[in-house]
């Protein structure tokens, strides 16, 4: 009788060996970040990373704390084609949520589990520039397109990774909140997933791994695809098997294989050591993205 738990680590040794010394950009959003187990099982799962010679970088979101603080402060929540209209008021809690609660939460639990993880924003160190996001909406194209503010959103300019390039070489492990700085000071709310998709081309990270609630793409009988090129995601969007909420993620996926990212990976959080497992086993648990 075979020893699964042998046969498990034995698997794992090549994977490890391919990794180590290599930067990993992960980001982390959805019920991976409610869940108490869960949250336990991320924070081991980046910290052993660490541990064998990965470099994991940290990008995560908090969407879900933010509403909360926003409903206890009597401030109505808005959203603008699924983004949240950010004035001034909404950003002060933005960054509050983002950069305070939520990130030192995610950095406590790393450094509980052993490793060394420093809190950032992309306002530390000038890591994130960012410029006001505008939105343009054509619904009839014999009309002019629609101009949307949506407040203080803002879209990646430049990113400058010497503060994380720091970090990993001594040995700590980056936690960002993603919030940039606008040329005049400006403070602006950035989608985590082009955060996470920006610095991991900034950092020609080995793979992008997107933490979400989903487990990957679906096949048209929706079973879950483990490995697909590029140009097959460009015509599933195109034929519209690729659909809502899952178009930006594998969007963000092609950017960052665009701009020298190995591979991209989209795991269900909601799966134990989901991380662990899409990384260091042969099958994955969730849909892997590149470049044939």
């Amino acid at each position: 009788m075979k020893n699964s738990v042998a046969d498990l680590l034995i698997e794992t040794l090549p994977y490890i060996k391919r990794f180590s010394g290599k930067t990993i950009v992960v980001k982390y959003g959805g019920h991976a970040m409610k869940d108490e187990n869960l949250k336990k099982d991320f924070a081991n799962d980046i910290t052993l990373l660490k541990y064998i010679g990965v470099n994991p970088v940290v990008v995560h979101g908090g969407g879900p704390q933010i509403n909360k603080v926003l409903d206890a402060m009597g401030i109505t929540s808005k959203f603008i084609r699924g983004m949240r209209y950010t004035d001034d008021q909404t950003m002060d809690v933005v960054e509050m949520v983002l950069g305070g609660k939520v990130n030192k939460d995610i950095v406590a639990r790393i450094n509980r589990q052993g490793g060394k993880a420093v809190g950032l924003t992309g306002k530390d160190g000038m890591l994130i520039t960012a410029e006001k996001m505008t939105i343009y909406h054509q619904e009839d194209e014999n009309k002019p397109p629609e101009i949307i503010d949506p407040g203080m959103v803002g879209n990646v300019s430049n990113i400058n990774p010497d503060i994380i390039h720091t970090l990993t070489a001594k040995g700590f492990i980056p936690v960002i909140a993603p919030v940039g700085l606008g040329e005049n000071g400006e403070t602006y709310n950035i989608n985590a997933d082009v955060v996470a998709s920006k610095i991991a081309s900034a950092l020609n990270a080995e793979r992008l791994m997107l933490v979400t609630d989903v487990d990957g793409v679906l096949d048209m009988d929706k079973k879950l695809i483990s490995s697909v090129d590029a140009v097959t995601i460009k015509e599933m969007i195109g034929t519209g098997q690729i659909k809502g909420g899952m178009i930006p993620k594998v969007e963000c996926a092609l950017d960052a294989l665009k701009n020298s990212v190995k591979k991209a990976h989209i795991i269900n959080g909601k799966v134990p050591h989901a991380v662990l497992l899409e990384l260091f086993t042969d099958s994955g648990i969730g849909t892997q993205v590149f470049v044939d």
